[in-house]
């Protein structure tokens, strides 16, 4: 298989861990690394607590010591972290399906830490060799091993921050359950409160009177709706159009247009009145 087949075949979150080994700068030294895992020579990987420790076979009889961790996360911080995950049940519901949500690292990022380690140097690592440099060809080799596990385990990535699978679904249970069992009695108290307190105040024989003053910005003068200035005025006194089929006065042509001006302004004073004293 090529490089891209295995890179497409891979979980993303299995493929993260292995971009930060790509990224070192010794591609040699990485190529026999990546031959040390696909030849078998990594012979053991067991998690102590977490820490990952493994035994590599190389050049010499005896199998290498290979020791890895990463720095753990406080109890507090894993608990701010199940808290954030029981908000949103996508996330509970994945990890039970033994699936890594997608946005897993906002649940981490949104409590300041990081799922994933930024550099090799966040990674501590250790090999029994005489090989100075750090990662050797044999933490290489345990490198790409746990890329692995990730792929069939997610909960392994969880490990090595100080969590294992049946602590983080505990946790997560635990919190969800509390929060469905404390709802309804909140509910049902913030409901009844107020309705005592109603029947006591409520005095249904003075409801609807009012003795204060009202607010001056509130209180709107509208111009009688049957009555208008035009007949108080009576008609424009113009001469009769005798031309005019329908027997229509000047004066009532005028007094129709003026009846409709008055109409128009008496509306947009109201609307005006209205909006006082607002921004």
């Amino acid at each position: 298989m090529t490089n891209y087949t295995l890179q497409a075949s891979r979980e993303w979150w299995s493929q993260r861990w292995l971009d930060l080994l790509d990224s070192y700068r010794f591609k040699k030294r990485l190529e026999r690394a990546r031959n040390y895992s696909r030849q078998g020579n990594v012979l053991s990987i067991e998690f102590k607590g977490a820490k990952v420790l493994a035994r590599v076979q190389g050049s010499e009889v005896e199998p290498y010591k290979v020791s890895l961790s990463l720095e753990p996360f406080s109890d507090e911080e894993w608990g701010y972290v199940i808290e954030t995950m029981s908000k949103k049940a996508i996330f509970a519901a994945k990890l039970l399906a033994g699936e890594m949500p997608q946005n897993i690292e906002e649940v981490f990022t949104a409590n300041g830490l990081s799922l994933f380690p930024f550099t090799l140097s966040d990674v501590r690592s250790k090999c029994s060799c005489p090989d100075k440099a750090n990662p050797c060809k044999h933490v290489g080799a345990v490198y790409y091993q746990l890329g692995d596990r990730f792929s069939e385990d997610p909960f392994v990535l969880f490990k090595l921050r100080g969590r294992s699978k049946e602590q983080i679904i505990n946790d997560l249970r635990l919190l969800r359950s509390a929060k469905i069992e404390v709802s309804p009695t909140e509910t049902s108290a913030d409901i009844q409160q107020p309705i005592t307190n109603n029947q006591s105040t409520i005095k249904l024989d003075s409801f609807w009177q009012y003795n204060q003053p009202l607010d001056s910005s509130l209180v709107v003068i509208a111009p009688s709706a049957s009555e208008t200035v035009l007949d108080v005025l009576g008609a424009i006194p113009l001469a009769k159009d005798e031309e005019n089929v329908l027997n229509i006065t000047s004066a009532d042509v005028v007094m129709k247009y003026l009846e409709t001006v008055y109409q128009d302004v008496r509306q947009k004073a109201v609307l005006a009145a209205m909006n006082v004293g607002e921004g």
